[in-house]
């Protein structure tokens, strides 16, 4: 999809197709043309309502407000209706921006229609696909707010970006694990860095072993695909911050000798989707430029049954000395995050430390498929978590560790136990379990972010498809642009 920026008024311009967005159904508006038929078709204008009139080359679709909110998956909406349709290939929109010189709705609308345009059909016979191909960016707004075509393209380019990170994450998560194992990351991990002039250093069984990452290795130890650690690194000169990005990749969680009932097995392809999500992270930083040193580090395991398969009852060694005793090899994920948070932070002191996982179904039940959960020491990291994530559109909560739910945690023949003693507060007890592998110098700068609900929803929700979602990747590169505009640390 080619974005046109142009000065030329919204008549002019040539195209298959006009998209409208009809802000607060308010039909009223000169730029909804044909009311009437709006009206007698009985369109309001609500959030995503699409109606396209194919005669009048219009397709209208609603949205509740000018907020980049409201714009990001009206815009998805609209053309998410013109897939799998032919003689859509130039469509044309004006631009919707709420105030003077804030170019925000503009980026959010370029995602929306990136996002929306997404199709997985890898595995179809008969491939539905999004026909359109260029797109005419109009400066005429819906309200009269000058914008600068310098500060238009870069929103438009930023969009892009972004979007596009989104959607390649989108489709490693998608693939089906007999397609992407460990070995496989480490290819597409090689490949960007290629093309990205990324760092790139890959740690194989003997490298594992002799980094004493023995917590990971008994998880990967029944696949016949061998687990691996990658380390992307992205340094331009004189950066302001230093952030280090850790992603859970469970290519495949068949929940080991703790074997996951039938149902529950399906979709765990998407376990991947924090260490997906980092190597999308680190795609746009490197293609955005910003003036940030970022390393990405993924844990790519799969977990397997097999005589060889780690045990209930086994008791593992981490990293950094710690002794971990297995109750459930079903809690996998952050036996390998253990080792990996350990890692990191042995080779990189970083100003931030973030990790990403699909980690427990019980931040799921406590706050739906739609919202991730954020945790940690630091109240004022987990609030920058979450307000740069609605900038983004992703909704984040935070998620408060306690004592009480610590002492669950308790093991009577090793240092911890590798899940709680209750039921209740899993996610929270996920995240205490992984702090336990955090040192003192970087207790303040992490934050562990559960992904475990939007990451995969079978259904579309706003400007996600069905599958994957590509769940963070918009909030934390919003996140590291906010700090690339810091002072220097």
């Amino acid at each position: 999809m080619k974005f046109n920026i142009s000065t030329t008024p919204m008549q002019e311009l040539k195209a298959d197709v006009e998209i409208v967005i009809v802000i607060d159904g308010n039909l009223k508006h000169p730029t909804v043309k044909d009311r009437k038929l709006l009206k007698k078709a009985g369109f309001s204008g609500a959030q995503n309502e699409v109606y396209h009139l194919v005669e009048k080359k219009r397709l209208y679709v609603g949205a509740e407000s000018l907020k980049g909110s409201s714009i990001r998956p009206a815009a998805a909406s609209a053309i998410r209706a013109l897939t799998g349709k032919k003689g859509f290939k130039r469509l044309k929109i004006a631009t919707y921006v709420s105030h003077p010189r804030c170019s925000a709705s503009i980026r959010a609308m370029v995602e929306g229609l990136v996002l929306g345009g997404y199709t997985f059909t890898e595995y179809k016979s008969k491939k539905s696909k999004c026909p359109v191909k260029t797109v005419e960016i109009s400066l005429e707004g819906y309200e009269a707010h000058e914008i600068s075509i310098e500060t238009a393209a870069r929103a438009v380019h930023h969009g892009e970006i972004v979007a596009a990170s989104t959607n390649y994450t989108r489709n490693i998560v998608n693939t089906p694990p007999d397609d992407f194992y460990p070995e496989s990351m480490v290819k597409k991990a090689k490949k960007l860095a290629k093309e990205l002039g990324l760092g790139c250093k890959v740690l194989d069984v003997k490298a594992l072993k002799k980094e004493k990452m023995n917590a990971l290795l008994a998880v990967g130890r029944a696949s016949r695909h061998e687990p691996k650690v990658i380390h992307l690194s992205y340094k331009p000169k004189n950066p302001k911050k230093v952030i280090s990005l850790v992603g859970k990749g469970l290519t495949y969680d068949s929940g080991g000798l703790s074997l996951k009932p039938g149902d529950f097995m399906v979709t765990m392809k998407a376990d991947k989707s924090g260490a997906s999500a980092v190597i999308g992270m680190m795609k746009a930083v490197a293609e955005m430029g910003l003036d940030v040193e970022v390393h990405g580090f993924l844990g790519m395991v799969e977990n397997m049954i097999g005589g060889d398969a780690y045990k209930p009852d086994d008791v593992l060694k981490a990293k950094n000395g710690k002794t971990i005793e297995v109750r459930n090899t079903d809690a996998e994920g952050r036996l390998v995050l253990a080792d990996v948070l350990c890692y990191a932070q042995q080779e990189v002191k970083a100003d931030y430390l973030f990790d990403f996982a699909t980690l427990t179904g019980a931040c799921v039940v406590g706050v739906g498929h739609y919202t991730s959960g954020v945790m940690g020491f630091s109240e004022e990291l987990k609030t920058t978590v979450r307000d740069q994530a609605k900038i983004a559109g992703e909704l984040v909560t935070p998620l408060d560790f306690n004592d009480y739910l610590k002492k669950t945690l308790k093991s009577e023949i090793a240092d911890i136990c590798n899940i709680s003693n209750t039921r209740y507060g899993g996610a929270i007890t996920a995240g205490l379990f992984l702090s336990e592998f955090i040192d003192d110098e970087h207790k303040e700068k992490w934050a562990h972010v559960d992904i475990a609900g939007p990451a995969f929803v079978e259904h579309v929700w706003g400007e996600n498809p069905s599958g994957a979602s590509g769940a963070g990747v918009r909030m934390m590169v919003r996140l590291m642009e906010s700090l690339s505009r810091e002072s220097s640390h």
